[in-house]
């Protein structure tokens, strides 16, 4: 595909650095733009990154946003620096995000390692889904769901977003709408034969139900989906929360489910869609936000491309530029993060190099700078 699409122009970005109880915000070639709404925190357990952060450090925008009626892009990116004995499953679960979101947007980062003071990038900024906001929206290919509470008195909105772990390959998470038909607290577990089979294979054999307690995969809570046999539930596993370990259920960390098991009623809408590139207006701006498509989703990934190019066109009717070099570079770098794609923007190799090389990038920067 040679040329560009029409569309509308660009502004320079920003990304927030955050050490131990310290907040800087540093002016970098990386995409970022301005805070898009309230957030909440909720830390994560006693051993992870959040026990060891001083009280007076600020929340972090990551889970809760005000929303505007065409509002498409909610978050900010942020930068963190690990601790010595920090994993991507500390912070991970210490920010709301996905152990393979937190993978995919630190290429060339050791999961299990990274290393103290090694500077990592926190995916904290989302296009939504392009579907309607009603109840429970479940994007598969980001691994993240979204939750759209009714307006409050005032007419306002909000979203909130959380990650989840989905169905590995083989036992694949089904798209579709649907509802939260009941839900329960405590929940007896009554596995599948094929599950049971699976498990004595493995030299870990099964009861026929499982009783509530540590040993329970389901966590402490569940909605009860209308799709036969698929739930949103918790965890006993957290670590596996943000990666395809499911036998096709959605799971959540167990904070999470907890808050959302207050929050949503039931006969709530359910879509699950599988959405592996996102785009999103913001002043202006067109952001693409692309994850690597799941392993069993045939679909042609340019004709997707395509065909979200060409709507974002005809929603607008603008007459700048989208630069499809920029496109298939975010596309095939899959980062997770939303980039800029308009010709006027900054070169996108130059972006997602700022990006895969955060270390060097900041280091570079004069002191003034840095405080």
């Amino acid at each position: 595909m040679a040329g560009g699409l029409p569309v509308a122009a660009e502004a320079p970005p920003a990304v927030i650095i955050l050490r131990m109880g310290l907040v800087r915000v540093l002016a970098v070639w990386l995409l970022v733009l301005g805070t898009s709404g309230c957030a909440g925190w909720l830390p994560g357990g006693p051993d992870s990154a959040a026990s060891r952060l001083s009280d007076g450090r600020p929340p972090i925008v990551s889970d809760r946003f005000l929303l505007a009626a065409d509002q498409q892009v909610v978050g900010e990116l942020q930068v963190i620096e690990a601790g010595d004995l920090d994993t991507f499953v500390d912070i991970a679960r210490t920010y709301n995000l996905g152990f393979d979101e937190l993978v995919a947007a630190n290429p060339g980062v050791d999961p299990w390692l990274p290393g103290e003071g090694t500077r990592i990038l926190l995916p904290t900024r989302f296009v939504l889904p392009d579907v309607e906001r009603e109840g429970i929206v479940i994007n598969i290919a980001s691994k993240r769901l979204f939750f759209f509470p009714p307006p409050n008195a005032e007419g306002g909105r909000e979203v909130i977003t959380h990650p989840i772990g989905i169905g590995r390959e083989g036992a694949e998470t089904p798209t579709g709408i649907t509802t939260v038909t009941s839900k329960g607290r405590d929940p007896v577990w009554f596995p599948p034969a094929s599950i049971r089979r699976e498990y004595a294979a493995a030299g870990n054999p099964l009861p026929p139900r499982v009783m509530p307690g540590p040993d329970n995969p389901l966590g402490k809570f569940v909605l009860v989906l209308g799709m036969p046999s698929y739930l949103i539930h918790g965890t006993n596993k957290p670590a596996g929360v943000g990666m395809r370990v499911s036998h096709g259920c959605v799971r959540l960390f167990p904070e999470n489910i907890a808050a959302l098991f207050d929050l949503a009623p039931v006969g709530v809408q359910v879509n699950i869609v599988n959405e592996p590139f996102l785009l999103g207006w913001h002043d202006g701006q067109l952001l693409l936000e692309a994850h690597a498509p799941l392993q069993d989703d045939e679909r042609d990934p340019q004709r997707m491309l395509d065909e979200l190019l060409a709507a974002a066109v005809a929603a607008t009717g603008s007459t700048v530029l989208a630069d499809t070099q920029r496109v298939a570079d975010v596309r095939d770098a899959a980062l997770g993060i939303p980039l800029p794609v308009l010709a006027a923007a900054p070169a996108t190799a130059a972006i997602i190099g700022s990006v895969q090389q955060v270390n060097n990038l900041v280091a570079h920067l004069q002191p003034d700078e840095a405080n």
